[in-house]
């Protein structure tokens, strides 16, 4: 049974900072692409970041570029988001999601097959 657990939510105050970790069971996902998305209270489900394969390429919302970092380590078969500056905008439930057989990351969240059960990350001003 493929998971993916996500961990490192929590409350901080804004400006502050937070680091995310999703690890995956059951399967690896070194070849496949990866990415965060996140929902806020009474709002649609929400790009956040993608990263390819390897790493070597990386995707952000507008909202989050130059705040937020992607990264993965496929040993250990886990991604990454670390959280800088933190706003109350950011508050939602941030989940993570795989591709399957696809190594190019994508904003479009129709392209991620497996997805974790999510993490709240609550931002106070």
């Amino acid at each position: 049974q493929v998971q993916l657990v996500e961990s490192g939510g929590g409350l901080v105050q804004a400006g502050g900072s937070l680091r995310l970790s999703c690890t995956a069971s059951g399967r690896t996902f070194s070849t496949d692409a990866m990415c965060w998305l996140r929902q806020a209270p009474g709002k649609e489900r929400e790009f956040v970041a993608t990263i390819n394969w390897n790493g070597g390429t990386t995707d952000y919302a507008d909202s989050v570029e130059g705040r937020f970092t992607i990264s993965r380590d496929n040993a250990k078969n886990t991604v990454y988001l670390q959280l800088n500056s933190l706003k109350p905008e950011d508050t939602a439930v941030y989940y993570c999601a795989a591709r399957r057989y696809g190594a190019i990351g994508s904003s479009e969240l129709r392209d991620y097959y497996y997805w974790g059960q999510g993490t709240q990350v609550t931002v106070s001003s």
